[in-house]
């Protein structure tokens, strides 16, 4: 278990320390850090952001139905974030397995004493933490700004909105390192990730078209209802588990892939 663990951590720093030293994911970063913090601006202190919003209503004697400022902007803010993420997430993840492939370095991997398994789970904690590096900032600049709330917003439904963020990314990032494990063409990995996760993304709206007991299944397999759970406050035991399965389907299929691949070079 101890040898595990440690080829596990081997793994998340070579990757980790492979994303820090790439000039694209810095990019990557950038561009999101600017669009986000557009928006962080736009959405608390625009002319039409929810300050103003609030000041308007007040001034109209407007009492109903009441808003929770803190609250609100939790959920507008994060829900950009998560729609923002389908589109960065799939450029994070493309490289993952693809670069090796191109590299011809993913033969070595597949042949390694090292299993397939914890390769798989290094590759994702490398590129998840870099993500968390990207959400770092956001979030300390959302605590400053609901700090100032009054009264202020429960710090659990703050921790549990960006824990359905890491979890939904784990997700996403899991099942576009299987995708990603299949090409040596980063482009397509990253097109095919971002089409895979729009279809997980809006799956509730074809199951709400699709109706019966096919549609009910099909809702449940929603990221967007899942992750609007979690930035809801609601802790739902189906929307953990829903997450949860992303991640760990991800992993499976990503080690039978490159198991595929030690068989064919055997």
């Amino acid at each position: 278990m101890l040898v595990m663990l440690n080829n596990i951590l081997a793994i998340y720093r070579k990757e980790l320390q492979g994303y820090f030293a790439s000039p694209l994911a810095y990019a990557i970063a950038g561009v999101f850090w600017l669009i986000t913090g557009y928006f962080f601006i736009a959405i608390l202190l625009g002319p039409d952001g929810l300050i103003q919003q609030v000041a308007y209503r007040d001034q109209m004697g407007m009492t109903d139905p009441p808003i929770d400022l803190p609250y609100e902007f939790l959920q507008v803010y994060l829900r950009l974030i998560g729609t923002l993420s389908l589109f960065v997430l799939p450029m994070l993840s493309m490289g993952l397995y693809a670069e090796e492939r191109k590299r011809g370095t993913l033969e070595l991997l597949a042949t390694s004493p090292l299993t397939n398994w914890v390769v798989a789970t290094g590759k994702l904690l490398g590129v998840l933490t870099f993500y968390f590096t990207m959400i770092l900032p956001l979030m300390g600049l959302e605590a400053l700004a609901l700090s100032a709330s009054n009264p202020p917003l429960a710090p659990q439904v703050f921790l549990l909105a960006h824990l359905g963020l890491i979890l939904f990314a784990a997700g996403v990032l899991s099942l576009g390192m299987f995708i990603s494990s299949l090409t040596d063409s980063t482009i397509l990995s990253a097109v095919f990730t971002f089409a895979l996760i729009l279809f997980l993304w809006v799956i509730d709206l074809i199951g709400s078209s699709v109706g019966g007991i096919l549609g009910e299944g099909l809702k449940h397999l929603s990221l967007i209802s899942s992750y609007t759970n979690f930035i809801r406050g609601i802790v739902d035991s189906s929307s953990i588990i829903l997450l949860a399965s992303y991640i760990i389907v991800g992993i499976f299929l990503t080690a039978q892939s490159i198991d595929a691949l030690r068989f064919q070079r055997s």
